[in-house]
């Protein structure tokens, strides 16, 4: 009576196809358990490097990782992720598809192939025990641009702005991988929040005609590959800006 209970557990849920793979799997005591990695996978550069990243557990001692990763279909041939520790994300040496105030672990994948299912494995270690997640994706389904920078907004008469952006940095081959952009204008009428997304646009600046003089407004930019895959990048900085009223 009160010794310990060792146990392993493994939890399995496969999906043919390209849908998502997961497996959870755990050894040791029942007694203070592992935490479970979260783990989030995405391509902000196309097709260069895919990045997973999971938080590091506040409050739990320090624990060692193992990350390795292989083709769905060929997994004798397994490779090992480099692996950043969480000062790499939070020193700003690596771009994190949201703001956190987590401390992440980096998982850098590079030279995946084009239209082929990995499953990627991050096992916690610690005295003993251990915790593994699994899970499966295709380069293509975690493309996720980072935002847009350098929103400009300026006026071109009384009633019309021109708002101008540049490409995030990190995506790096434009010419052959181009994006598309959509614009989010917020502002404020009678205490109410509005909002108007538009596009997408090809290019890089757009005309946006019929606003009010005097109003402020907040303005947006996401990026997303041209043809579709993945997801939009998350929304740029704001940039307020208020359209000058005519003078009489």
């Amino acid at each position: 009576c009160g010794a310990l209970l060792y146990v392993t557990v493994t939890i399995l849920m496969c999906v043919l196809g390209s849908q998502a793979l997961d497996l959870l799997r755990a050894t040791g005591t029942s007694e203070n358990p592992l935490s479970v990695p979260k783990v989030h996978c995405w391509c902000s550069t196309y097709p260069n490097v895919a990045h997973c990243t999971w938080p590091e557990p506040s409050h739990f001692p320090p624990t060692h990782y193992i990350a390795t990763y292989s083709e769905r279909h060929n997994m004798t041939s397994t490779k090992e992720c480099h692996l950043l520790p969480p000062s790499s994300s939070s020193s700003g040496l690596i771009s994190t598809p949201s703001s956190t105030s987590e401390q992440l672990w980096i998982c850098q994948l590079p030279s995946l192939k084009l239209l082929t299912d990995y499953i990627i494995n991050i096992t916690a270690v610690h005295s003993g025990r251990s915790i593994s997640h699994l899970t499966s994706f295709m380069l293509e389904d975690i493309v996720k641009p980072d935002p847009p920078i350098d929103v400009r907004v300026s006026p071109n008469n009384t009633r019309n702005l021109l708002v101008e952006w540049s490409p995030p940095p990190t995506w790096t081959d434009l010419a052959i991988f181009p994006l598309k952009y959509q614009i989010l204008y917020q502002w404020e009428n009678k205490g109410a929040r509005k909002s108007v997304t538009l596009g997408p646009f090809e290019d890089t600046k757009v005309e946006l005609k019929g606003l009010n003089p005097g109003r402020a407004y907040l303005f947006q930019v996401c990026a997303r590959e041209l043809f579709g895959l993945g997801k939009c990048s998350d929304w740029s900085i704001p940039v307020k800006t208020t359209i000058p009223r005519k003078r009489l």
